[in-house]
């Protein structure tokens, strides 16, 4: 097809802003323009296509979860954020603009509807089990809601969905098909926590893994996530328990850690899920418990219903529990086994060219063809 001009509207926390940069690099690659909608935070890391094509930071706060006073100043700056995109895109007149959710893509996606007629398609990607409140909103006049799980709670129904599954960094897409390896010597394990729930791993895990048998705690490898200011204190716990442990902030290798990973403990966002189970690694999930939202329990149901994992609730999350787990699991590596494999079955390694497929199928044949999927129902694969 002939070359577009894609807005690309993601923004916030990894989880939105990974996969946004792995579908602008097939449709860079494809030939088409790639311009970035963002806020502060993910602007600063833009990197790859975004790092080389123009790029709009809009001002923005997320709505939900805030007193009546800053949640009506929020949804001001919102709207003068969308009008500002309006304005933007009036001048760039892009083909199609991509949103990936949270209220980094809330502002470009309604500024183009205030077009009226002459709005670009608009496609919006979930990437959880339940559809997210930025893209509740979106999801009335999208073109095309592209999903991650064959299944999502709360589409409207009569919604023109498709599933494409959670694009994946290609280091990532790459470990697709490489099988796992059952503990030796030596037990890699791997925790991370998302921006938002690395505090209760800090907690958790370090405690939990000094009341494992001395079989199994002495050939521990634990790579941790932490926030920067629990950092010292977690690596002190494990220096006290002779426990072999880089504990970092951030990890900058996680290609190679799930690579090598025997079994990963973590929170159960939809791309956290999307790389456990390209990589077909084994996992306890932690769900964030989200009142309003509980899309992390959804997504980790997914994983549990097939047998790639384990799902403990934040409550019932405390040493003695995941210790007891985690000596049954390392005295039973057959069950190991058995959750790679199942996650293994739920990789979708093309998320991004599926996506990329679904965007320029929208761009040729509009209207997107309507599926009528709505909370429940399975989106066409």
């Amino acid at each position: 097809m002939r070359p577009c001009t894609i807005v690309i509207a993601a923004g916030g926390t990894g989880g939105h802003f990974f996969p946004a940069e792995a579908l602008a690099g097939i449709l860079a690659a494809r030939g088409h323009t790639l311009i970035l909608m963002t806020d502060e935070r993910a602007g600063k890391r833009a990197s790859g296509v975004f790092a080389q094509g123009a790029q709009y930071v809009l001002p923005g706060a997320g709505v939900a979860g805030r007193g009546p006073v800053r949640a009506i100043r929020a949804g001001l700056t919102l709207l003068r954020s969308a009008c500002r995109a309006r304005t933007i895109l009036r001048d760039i007149r892009p083909d199609a603009v991509v949103g990936f959710g949270g209220y980094p893509s809330v502002a470009p996606l309604l500024g183009a509807r205030m077009l009226g007629r002459a709005h670009p398609r608009l496609i919006i990607h979930e990437g959880n089990a339940v559809l997210g409140r930025a893209n509740a909103v979106l999801a009335r006049f999208a073109d095309a809601i592209a999903t991650s799980f064959p299944t999502v709670a709360k589409l409207p129904i009569g919604s023109p969905t498709v599933l494409t599954g959670m694009p994946v960094r290609p280091a990532i897409a790459a470990l697709a098909g490489e099988p796992w390896q059952p503990p030796g010597e030596r037990i890699n394990l791997l925790v991370w926590g998302g921006s938002l729930g690395a505090r209760v791993f800090s907690q958790v895990v370090p405690a939990a893994l000094a009341r494992l048998p001395d079989d199994i705690r002495t050939r521990l490898n634990v790579t941790q996530q932490a926030r920067a200011d629990d950092v010292q204190g977690v690596r002190t716990a494990y220096a006290q328990t002779g426990i072999a442990a880089r504990v970092e902030p951030f990890l900058d290798d996680v290609p190679d850690l799930l690579r090598a990973a025997h079994l990963v403990i973590g929170r159960a966002g939809g791309s956290s899920v999307a790389e456990i189970t390209t990589a077909g690694r084994p996992s306890i999930l932690v769900p964030l418990p989200i009142a309003a939202s509980d899309e992390q329990t959804e997504n980790a149901r997914a994983i549990t219903e097939v047998g790639a994992g384990w799902m403990i609730r934040q409550p019932d999350f405390t040493p003695t529990t995941l210790a007891a787990h985690l000596a049954d699991l390392f005295h039973a590596p057959d069950e190991l086994a058995r959750a790679a494999q199942g996650a293994a079955s739920l990789a979708r390694p093309d998320a991004a060219q599926n996506l990329a497929n679904v965007v320029e199928e929208c761009l040729q044949f509009f209207p997107f063809p309507a599926h009528p999927a709505s909370s429940g129902e399975k989106t066409r694969p």
